[in-house]
């Protein structure tokens, strides 16, 4: 593929190279040979950018000057990412049914156009499903639930009884929709009772749900996932949770029962949240927070319990300085 095309397709603009140099694939900035196309976006890579064999370098409007061809974009790793998909295409599935897929007769009369019914699928009873649906091996839908349109289930995903589900959103394998939230209320002779799971789950559009995360059911009422949303692998979603449109939950995450997650926010590795807890629009957690009280719009936060960034980086500082600081302390002793 030529530069000038991979510019045009990327709404790029082309610097230093010849539009007709010609692409065969992508590759990492220390990696890429002659011929390929790499980025830039973190400024950790900025010197490799300057030794990279690749023929071009996705780069920011105002990067240097390096002696590769560039492709300046208002934003790289976007453009990256919009690059990959033209060198990358993914298996395609014909429409069909598997011969050991077991479908009720309901939902047989409710499944879409084009759908991909791989093998040992089951379908359960009243289920509904748009069109051009991928369902591959072992995925289990079961009863009453309703799927929107170019739903992607990889093998042995899950959508439990009654959720929604709404158009464009994929699920990752062993990804499940629907669990039984965790309640169980303690009797007289102290042995736990099961508080039955009445509720669903919502899942909106354009949402993924990476492989084995668990997005629990309500006890009464609903778990939502905002439009968008992007949910990462080993993730917990607890009950009755809202999560909020193109909030990023990352891995292993983990949500308490009734956790409310405003819009745009980011949740790194490992955090935790309490349950009743109020995270506003745009917060962003740093890697294993704990979050026990509710968090305000545009804070950043991080640490046990989550204080504010900033403070927690002062925090930090000290704290890696209490050895040097203890060994004086113990020279002034010895001195006195």
């Amino acid at each position: 593929m030529k530069l000038a095309d991979i510019a045009k397709a990327l709404d790029a603009r082309l610097d230093n190279a010849s539009p007709t140099t010609e692409i065969t694939g992508v590759a990492g900035i220390e990696q890429a040979a002659t011929g390929q196309l790499t980025f830039v976006s973190n400024p950790k890579y900025n010197a490799a950018a300057r030794t990279t064999k690749a023929s071009a370098v996705i780069v920011a409007e105002d990067f240097p000057a390096i002696n590769a061809g560039m492709l300046r974009s208002k934003s790289p790793y976007l453009a990256w990412a919009k690059a990959i998909e033209l060198f990358y295409h993914p298996p395609t599935y014909a429409p069909g049914i598997h011969p050991t897929a077991v479908i009720h007769p309901r939902a047989k009369k409710k499944l879409g156009k084009n759908a991909h019914i791989g093998p040992y699928v089951v379908i359960d009873e009243d289920v509904v499903i748009g069109d051009n649906a991928v369902l591959l091996a072992h995925v289990v839908i079961y009863r009453g639930a309703t799927i929107g349109n170019n739903f992607f289930a990889h093998a042995h995903a899950v959508v439990r009884e009654f959720c929604h589900v709404g158009d464009n959103v994929l699920l990752q394998n062993g990804a499940i929709v629907g669990c039984d939230g965790f309640g169980f209320a303690k009797d007289d002779k102290a042995h736990w009772h099961k508080i039955v799971q009445s509720g669903n789950v919502v899942v909106e559009s354009d949402v993924e749900i990476q492989a084995n995360a668990c997005i629990d059911r309500a006890s009464i009422g609903e778990t939502r996932i905002g439009r968008g949303a992007k949910i990462d692998n080993l993730v917990q979603v607890g009950h009755s949770c809202s999560v909020g449109q193109d909030t990023l939950l990352c891995g292993q995450v983990g949500l308490a029962g009734t956790t409310d997650i405003g819009n745009n926010v980011i949740l790194a590795g490992q955090v935790g949240v309490s349950g009743h807890v109020k995270i506003g629009d745009g917060a962003i957690a740093t890697a294993q927070t704990g979050i026990p009280h509710d968090v305000p719009a545009g804070a950043t936060v991080s640490g046990y319990p989550a204080i504010d960034n900033r403070l927690w980086l002062k925090c930090s500082a000290v704290y890696a300085k209490l050895p040097e600081i203890a060994k004086a302390v113990r020279k002034l002793s010895e001195r006195d």
